[in-house]
């Protein structure tokens, strides 16, 4: 064990190989390149170059052309996410939040749901689904979750090693959202693997040779959409104490979900809600694996750190590398002037690596505070609405894995995503 920790213990340290001149955030063979390397890319560019502009990648390998747009700009420092992240009036989201390249309306609204809107649709979709989490399906979100930890965990400890991602990290969030929105067991891997597809960014190892990432991703959202639309038929007649049910019948102010958007939005929490505790969790074992020292504070007091335990945890994962929003006005930010109709990436991974908003930001310490990561999104209306249930699903998990199954950490190198919008991990061999 202590050679795997001296070989992984500077992954996440900056390792600056590339000048600001030969960084291209839109080229996937940079987004391959280890973590280290990234980092010490960002790194650069934040005292460089903050605000650089790129040409928008290419969609290869699919039959299904679209036009090259105008390029975008970077926001790499923590101040400008911000900045735009709370004027969504002049950084829009309608034109698509998950995609650089602009898609049909249909397609944006079929797959990123409320995320690529803005007001007042995007106040009265969260406004009617915030009502759905009510107390009494709060409670019983959160007694899944203390149910599901232990079954996952109980069951990946029979056999005593494997793939924490595959074993642990990715079944665990998955059932949850499964379970709460009622979908039978039975499309549990259905829609893990159709999640998987769909945040692949066409990852080989997720979206076999030969095959059209781009059909895959529709084909996949269709398989999603298809499990709700008859799930939420059958609840607006046959109702139970579950979120669909909340959801289909929910009316605020005369206003309830169509059946599109109740897709939409499901489709939105098993990739997005899904991947975002998923990455963390994975990452977390690897950072306490990494970080014995830090291992030791937090199971030596768990209650006390766990807050502060898993901000870090998520600060440090980073899960959701970027958003885009579209400039509805000129507006000069940190002495750059930006266009109307100018795209701009919001990078959450280099912000919770800024030196101007961290002390430290490279060392993993679960006692950090104050913490004003961006794992979640910048404070604004697009701030993640399922904040509160990624920071339980997390917590329950290390406490269960730690009250369980103390010995358990990585036993090999993790495996990652070639994206450039989730920063996943792909395989983690662990072991007691």
């Amino acid at each position: 064990m202590t050679e795997i920790i001296g070989r992984y213990a500077l992954i996440m340290q900056p390792h600056p190989v590339l000048s600001a001149a030969d960084i291209n955030l839109s080229d996937i063979e940079f987004w391959r390149r280890p973590w280290s390397e990234r980092e010490g890319a960002f790194a650069t560019l934040r005292a460089e170059n903050p605000i650089p502009f790129y040409d928008e990648p290419l969609l290869e390998g699919s039959s299904i052309e679209f036009p090259q747009g105008p390029g975008y700009y970077a926001l790499t420092r923590h101040a400008d996410v911000a900045t735009a992240s709370r004027h969504p009036e002049i950084f829009t989201s309608g034109q698509g939040a998950v995609s650089i390249q602009d898609m049909p309306t249909e397609m944006v609204e079929y797959f990123s749901g409320m995320i690529s809107t803005d007001n007042p649709k995007h106040a009265r979709l969260r406004r009617i689904v915030s009502n759905a989490f009510n107390p009494r399906n709060v409670k019983a979100i959160e007694d899944s979750i203390d149910r599901i930890a232990v079954e996952v965990l109980d069951r990946a400890a029979k056999n005593g090693t494997g793939d924490f991602v595959s074993d642990i990290a990715a079944p665990f969030p998955l059932q949850i959202i499964c379970d709460m929105m009622g979908v039978p067991p039975s499309e549990y891997d259905t829609a893990l693997q159709c999640s998987n597809v769909i945040l692949s960014m066409g990852d080989p190892d997720i979206i076999p040779e030969g095959t059209d990432p781009v059909i895959a991703f529709l084909e996949a959202g269709a398989t999603l959409t298809g499990i709700m639309e008859e799930l939420g038929k059958f609840r607006a007649n046959n109702p139970i104490d579950d979120i669909t049910s909340a959801l289909i019948n929910a009316e605020i102010e005369d206003e309830k979900l169509t059946q599109q958007e109740l897709a939409s939005f499901f489709v939105l929490l098993v990739t997005a809600g899904n991947e975002t505790t998923r990455t963390a969790i994975a990452h977390g074992l690897n950072a306490l694996t990494q970080h014995p020292d830090q291992l030791a504070i937090w199971q030596g007091d768990y209650e006390t750190h766990a807050k502060t335990a898993v901000d870090e945890i998520v600060r440090w994962a980073s899960p959701v590398i970027w958003m885009r929003r579209t400039l509805s006005q000129d507006y000069v930010l940190s002495g750059k002037e930006l266009k109307s109709g100018d795209k701009v990436l919001l990078f959450y991974n280099s912000a919770n690596r800024d030196e101007d908003a961290f002390v430290d930001p490279y060392r993993f310490d679960v006692t950090r505070t104050p913490n004003d990561h961006y794992g979640f999104g910048a404070p604004g209306p697009h701030f993640c609405l399922g904040a509160h249930l990624a920071r339980r699903e997390i917590t329950v998990m290390f406490r269960e894995l730690f009250r369980r199954y103390p010995s358990l950490r990585a036993t090999g190198e993790a495996v990652q995503l070639q994206s450039s919008f989730v920063n996943g991990i792909k395989k983690l061999p662990y072991g007691f």
